[in-house]
Parts: structure tokens; sequence; C-alpha cells
């Protein structure tokens, strides 16, 4: 299925540090998710499958005011906090139009062909 949505596409790419791979998957996540809490509509961390340090982090929020009380909230500063060390500096958000987007449920393509 795939339609134009409006809003704003927030894309962080994060260098994390040697050997803190794992460690930080496990502490991002939640917070990644969280943006659901803030308004977002969607979310994704992305773990790249060669060398496995660079990860790339999604939100799709209305608008990029959503966003910034997203990442400028207490849980998301103190989450940044705790995650120092484990990525390199400076993060910096881009943020994209929300031109079109489509999804397929992987569920529903089985289901079809069953």
């Amino acid at each position: 299925m795939s339609r134009r949505r409006d809003g704003v596409l927030a894309e962080i790419r994060w260098a994390i540090n040697p050997f803190r791979g794992d460690k930080f998957e496990a502490l991002w996540t939640p917070a990644a998710e969280a943006a659901l809490d803030y308004g977002a509509t969607g979310w994704g961390l992305y773990r790249s499958q060669e060398g496995t340090l660079d990860f790339i982090q999604h939100a799709f929020f209305p608008t990029k005011d959503d966003f910034d009380r997203y990442w400028y909230s207490d849980e998301l500063s103190a989450a940044r906090v705790e995650a120092q060390g484990y990525y390199q500096v400076p993060l910096l958000p881009t943020f994209h139009t929300v031109a079109g987007i489509g999804f397929l449920d992987p569920a529903a393509v089985g289901a079809a062909t069953d």
C-alpha cells in the first residue's frame, strides 16, 4: 500500500565506537521507540550489516517542532548522557519532507499465497 503522507522524517546517523555496537543497540532501541510517546507516527532503528557500527534512526513526526519536543525532552537527554562514550559526536539530525511512503504487510503476502 502506498500513499502520500504529510509530515517530516527525522534521520539521525549514529557512528558507534568500536566494541560498543551491541550495548548501544540495547540501550538506544527503547529511546528510539519512545518517539511514539511524543507524537511520532512511526520509528525505526537500523544497524548496518557490514561493520555493524553504523546505525540510522528514523522517526516520522507531523512537524519538526514535534521532533524537537522528543529530542530535547528530559527522557532523551538522559538517554544520550547514558549512551555517552558509545557514539561519536556531533549528532546532526536531518529532516525530510515525506513525499510518499508505503509498506507491505508480510503477513498479508503470506496469506495471499496460502
